[in-house]
């Protein structure tokens, strides 16, 4: 072989190498950047490192839009390589994704939702089933139980945890976990043999950030408790989250505080991914260039 055959073989088997795909995802190049694919832990589950947050204001930023410009919106982020979704059942959102994302192969990509733990007798395998019907899928990749606020709930939502499982093994759900407000919910977290991904608020200013109540107040002081807990969780294998990388809009409003926001998160908390919620393609194409820095 020539030396300018062999550098147009090298050439070609390298570009095919960082267009190589598991599951319908993009492997990891050798240099990090938002759209690779991460494993969450002792999950398992392979996600991109940006997912497409669909709950600004409970989802009524993305829901103003109207479905024809939040289908573009998310068909806009699949073509720019995020492949990893997130909506809840206590959003506006999760009818508007399912239709935004059909006709695209399932296998594509992951969609993440979150259960409303209510105390109400409702069977949990009708809820997940509802909730299937309304997001137009055959299953969700990542069930969380959203909003654990209090120190009790690993003992207070063992229904909803046992029901995850039942349906885990129908197979409409494929992992688990949960989605936590406040120190006394997060410090439960750790040693829980039950969770496999974790939802967490991170932000290098503590703000709407976890502190000694669930509210969605500011806490500057507990930022380093949040992190211990973070890598706590990682040392055990679970995959983490991060949300709320600038206090859901407390801040950020400067790029810098943007890129130091997403750099805290990746580089000192040390979450696999993180969530961020879009309205416009500009958004999109900014919180890509702002992970890809963070990884650098």
């Amino acid at each position: 072989m020539s030396p300018s055959t062999r550098r147009s073989f090298l050439k070609t088997g390298l570009a095919a190498g960082a267009m190589a795909t598991v599951g319908g995802l993009p492997l990891a190049a050798s240099q990090p950047t938002a759209t690779d694919t991460v494993v969450l832990g002792r999950s398992k589950m392979q996600v991109t490192r940006l997912a497409f947050g669909t709950g600004t204001d409970g989802g009524a930023v993305q829901a103003a839009l109207g479905q024809q410009e939040f289908t573009r919106l998310v068909r806009y982020a699949y073509d720019r390589g995020i492949r990893f979704f997130e909506t809840a059942e206590a959003y506006q959102t999760p009818g508007m994704l399912g239709e935004a994302l059909k006709g695209l192969p399932r296998d594509s990509y992951r969609l993440m939702t979150k259960l409303t733990t209510t105390p109400d007798p409702a069977d949990p395998q009708a809820r997940f089933d509802q909730m299937r019907r309304i997001a137009q899928t055959e299953y969700f990749d990542i069930m969380l139980m959203h909003w654990q606020h209090t120190a009790d709930w690993p003992e207070t939502t063992k229904r909803w945890q046992d029901g995850i499982l039942e349906a885990e093994q129908r197979k409409i759900i494929l992992t688990h976990g949960a989605s936590v407000h406040g120190l006394p919910a997060l410090r439960r977290m750790p040693g829980n043999p039950w969770l496999q991904v974790g939802l967490i608020r991170i932000n290098h200013k503590g703000a709407r950030m976890d502190g000694p109540t669930w509210e969605d107040t500011n806490h500057p002081d507990d930022v380093s408790e949040v992190v211990h807990h973070i890598h706590q969780l990682k040392q055990e294998g679970l995959g983490v989250i991060g949300m709320k990388l600038c206090g859901g809009g407390q801040f950020g409003h400067s790029h810098d505080d943007r890129v130091k926001a997403m750099r805290f998160a990746f580089q000192q908390a040390g979450v696999e991914c993180a969530t961020v919620g879009v309205k416009s393609t500009q958004e999109i194409d900014e919180a890509i260039r702002n992970m890809n820095l963070a990884l650098a």
